[in-house]
């Protein structure tokens, strides 16, 4: 079966894969580089996996992801175009963070997942465009610090 082509972005935390998803724009990538450099600054692993285009698959009842060759490496600097950046070629994901305009997103959410070729993935919704809300939020969903 080959790889589905995906518009997403990914990036690792320690051992665990997140996906971020939403519609051009609403800010997967600024969320991703924030939370790299965010767990950096605290002595975690952090890397990217892949921006704006991932390829996803299914292994053993779990979601994949790569960048595709073009593109590994690069992220999409908001107002500067692709920079690279150190990367991970895969992951498996964990979470899927999606972003929504902030009034469609619940106050509190109750437990979700999405089923993405097959694979059942834990799923927050978060308001797009708003890292300042969005990162103690993915903190606390992964129980990173000061959320432990």
């Amino acid at each position: 079966m080959r790889p589905e082509n995906i518009h997403a972005t990914a990036i690792l935390i320690g051992e665990r894969g997140l996906l971020f998803s939403g519609a051009s724009g609403s800010g997967k990538t600024t969320l991703a580089l924030t939370l790299i450099d965010h767990c950096r600054q605290r002595g975690l692993f952090a890397r990217l996996i892949g921006d704006d285009q991932l390829f996803v698959e299914a292994h053993a009842g779990r979601l994949v992801c790569r960048a595709p060759a073009t593109i590994e490496g690069l992220a999409e600097v908001p107002g500067l175009g692709p920079r690279k950046l150190p990367f991970e070629p895969a992951c498996v994901v964990d979470l899927h963070i999606l972003l929504l305009p902030a009034g469609v997103i619940a106050r509190f959410q109750e437990d979700a997942s999405d089923e993405i070729i097959g694979c059942t993935v834990p799923r927050i919704e978060l308001a797009e465009r708003n890292v300042t809300a969005a990162l103690p939020a993915v903190m606390a969903r992964l129980s990173i610090m000061p959320f432990l």
